[in-house]
């Protein structure tokens, strides 16, 4: 799906018109709407910080809206081809059945891909259980990897307050 393409997929699962989101994110009212047919129509595409605001009005993660083109099964396949390249992903049968496989050797980044999709594998195994809603699996997939308690996620200090802390510890350090 293009970008304008996941804009109304989430926009309509949240129940909400283009003039709404419109007018959430900032644009005026007079052309709110305009501006998000643009991204819907594939004649603009949102910058990096009108993104992060579809995003959050959304409760969406910024990178489940800003997804590579697969359009079309032509770039559906080269995306493959990519992840094939980057992550090891590569086609395999079994059964008579056509699956994704990941090639832990290829590399650490084909290692953190299995994690990753075991920790999707074990979400959509409770999701199809029962055990957890499908409302519950759409926010984990969705706000992807906000929710994922398989992992450990670090977050990164902002360089404003790691030079801070830096400059105290160089005080503290000289006296």
């Amino acid at each position: 799906m293009a970008v304008g393409e996941r804009i109304r997929f989430f926009r309509t699962l949240r129940g909400m018109t283009m003039k709404f989101l419109g007018l959430s994110v900032g644009f005026p009212e007079k052309s709110a709407d305009v501006r998000l047919a643009q991204y819907k129509s594939g004649q603009r595409c949102p910058k990096e910080d009108l993104t992060r605001a579809l995003a959050e009005v959304l409760e969406v993660s910024p990178q489940a809206i800003s997804v590579p083109d697969i359009d079309s099964y032509t770039g559906l396949l080269h995306t493959l081809f990519t992840l094939e390249d980057r992550y090891g992903l590569h086609v395999d049968t079994a059964d008579g059945d056509v699956f994704l496989k990941v090639n832990l050797r290829h590399s650490a980044d084909a290692a953190k891909l299995h994690q990753m999709l075991c920790s999707w594998q074990e979400q959509r195994a409770q999701y199809r259980s029962g055990a957890i809603s499908k409302e519950h699996y759409d926010q984990w997939r969705y706000c992807y990897p906000k929710y994922d308690t398989t992992q450990k996620w670090a977050t990164v200090p902002s360089q404003e307050l790691s030079d801070l802390i830096t400059q105290a510890l160089t005080s503290d350090s000289s006296h």
